[in-house]
């Protein structure tokens, strides 16, 4: 059974599994797709229009449901304060067993994986993508349309104006690459002598030509996207 506050409003067209709470305040509107066990803390804004002039900007909670949807992946936890606006011509996804720390922006059309966390304060621009286990440091900004790769971590404060690849480590205004997540890769089981490869790789701001076995999951999520302006290409040289 879930647990919504009687100050929240839940508008037409929302759908809420298992277990969901809602906090003091929230405003949740349709089309949404809640999983189980999301919770959704005070004062949090879920579903208003995409910030995009040419869209309708609509009165969803009068039931004008005009856009996409939000979609929210199951056991996610979603602190105060934070927004996840609707999408244009996809649902706006926060996959599962994410954390999205208070104050977080996600706007329209942005993708981001399961098991991601989203530190306070931090701003996604529109149609972004991130991939599974990404750690994005307090009150960084990503720009639209960037891509972070499965199992990167970017910094506090960071200016992400291009594309972050598979298991990077990220920092900076702008936002530069700085050898690998050694961490996150080795908690996910990776060699260490994968992680040395890719961090060699990664100092000469390169993917590596052959990628090893277990990395290529990610990497062929990567290459799925189509990341437009990355901080390492496939081939050596610096940028």
């Amino acid at each position: 059974m879930s647990k919504v506050h009687p100050s929240a409003f839940v508008g037409e067209g929302v759908e809420l599994g298992e277990r969901v709470t809602i906090g003091p305040n929230a405003v949740v509107l349709g089309p949404a797709r809640i999983g189980d066990d999301v919770w959704i803390g005070p004062g949090c804004v879920i579903g208003t229009p995409p910030e995009i002039s040419s869209e309708p900007h609509n009165r969803a909670w009068d039931g004008e449901l005009a856009h996409i949807g939000v979609e929210i992946g199951p056991r996610t936890v979603i602190r105060e304060l934070s927004t996840i606006h609707q999408g244009s011509y996809r649902p706006t996804r926060i996959g599962a067993d994410c954390w999205l720390l208070n104050r977080v922006y996600v706007a329209h059309d942005c993708q981001v994986g399961d098991a991601v966390t989203l530190s306070a304060g931090t701003s996604l621009g529109g149609h972004i993508q991130v991939g599974d286990r990404v750690n994005v440091g307090m009150n960084a900004v990503v720009h639209q349309r960037r891509v972070i790769g499965p199992g990167a971590m970017v910094g506090m404060g960071s200016a992400v104006t291009r594309d972050v690849p598979p298991f990077a480590k990220a920092y900076g205004s702008p936002a530069k690459l700085h050898g690998v997540n050694a961490v996150g890769m080795t908690r996910s089981g990776v060699p260490e002598d994968v992680v040395r490869l890719l961090d060699a790789a990664y100092a000469e701001l390169r993917v590596p030509s052959e990628i090893p076995e277990s990395l290529t999951e990610a990497f062929a999520w990567w290459n799925s996207v189509e990341p437009a302006r990355p901080l390492a290409q496939t081939f050596s040289g610096h940028l």
